[in-house]
């Protein structure tokens, strides 16, 4: 475990993070500042330091390892969904404060139903839920709570000010990507525009994805067996399995009383974001709200609580 006394490599860590939204497009939105001229990601994605205690063990040096990419002038970020998932990682804002007392902080949101949707559909297709989302909601209180997004963000709002924080929400960066890149430039005080890549498909998709299987696991994983498949599988085969392999399935149609039972759920947290923000919000306003004009903080000082 590291102390407060190592040295903290101020030239390799990061000037900003996207903090969130789990299923979000925060994967997208890492790629595409990847992208971009004088902007440096980390690699991996999701360090997950300050919010995993494992991995906050390995010290600041390993966190600056991430970014060992960079070059000397480069604007470096990372992107950690784990950052707003209160309460399940209690000691994250503490930990960042300390050793990153002046970053800039970019938060993604999305109608939280359609969220918890695409979370409980990863969750499925990785093997850590099953069953059906009615049960799961019941079962899984993280669905909703990494939904509530006036009670993820308020703490940092507290802790770094308006300023350092930017809500970003889905819908904009959806249909207007080159605005919202452009607006997120701004904010960083990128060294020149940033365009986004209409080339690059959208990362992180869940029918993308892998299913859970074992067999499949096991051979990625045991060295001997990839070195085999490397060097003897046809590129046309392996694509065939991999096709197997993939989700066939589609996210549920959340039913009417199910949908209306979240919305009474998630009302009550949007109608605080948009007392922060300036503008009303709720389920059935939240995508006409957040899909128009870029919206900051209106009332960051107001006091926030789960």
């Amino acid at each position: 475990m590291h102390t407060e006394t190592e040295p903290r490599g101020p030239h390799r860590l990061p000037h900003f993070l996207v903090i969130g939204a789990m299923k979000c497009a925060t994967t997208t939105l890492h790629e595409q500042l990847a992208r971009q001229p004088g902007l440096s990601m980390s690699r991996p994605k999701e360090p997950n330091f300050f919010s995993d205690d494992d991995r906050y063990a390995r010290g600041l040096g390993w966190y600056a390892s991430c970014f060992d990419g960079a070059g000397p002038s480069d604007l470096r970020g990372e992107s950690s969904t784990h950052y707003t998932k209160r309460p399940n990682h209690p000691n994250t804002l503490g930990r960042m404060v300390r050793a990153l007392p002046r970053v800039k902080l970019i938060y993604v949101m999305r109608h939280p139903i359609d969220r918890l949707v695409s979370h409980y559909f990863h969750e499925v297709t990785v093997g850590r839920v099953s069953g059906g989302l009615e049960d799961a909601v019941e079962e899984h209180p993280e669905l909703i709570d990494y939904g509530r997004y006036a009670m993820q963000v308020a703490p940092y709002l507290e802790a770094y000010g308006p300023s350092a924080v930017l809500p970003v929400f889905f819908d904009r960066l959806a249909q207007r990507p080159d605005d919202e890149l452009a607006r997120i430039g701004r904010f960083l005080g990128a060294p020149g525009p940033m365009a986004w890549d209409h080339g690059l498909r959208p990362q992180n998709v869940g029918r993308e994805r892998l299913r859970h299987d074992p067999l499949r696991n096991a051979i990625v994983r045991l060295p001997v067996l990839t070195g085999l498949r490397r060097r003897c599988l046809p590129r046309a085969w392996a694509d065939r399995l991999k096709s197997h392999w993939k989700v066939k399935d589609t996210p549920p149609t959340v039913p009417p009383a199910l949908r209306e039972r979240l919305a009474r759920a998630f009302d009550p947290d949007l109608e605080r974001l948009g007392a922060m923000l300036g503008v009303p919000l709720d389920c059935a306003s939240f995508r006409e709200k957040t899909s128009g004009r870029p919206l900051s903080w209106a009332r960051p000082g107001g006091r926030v609580r789960a």
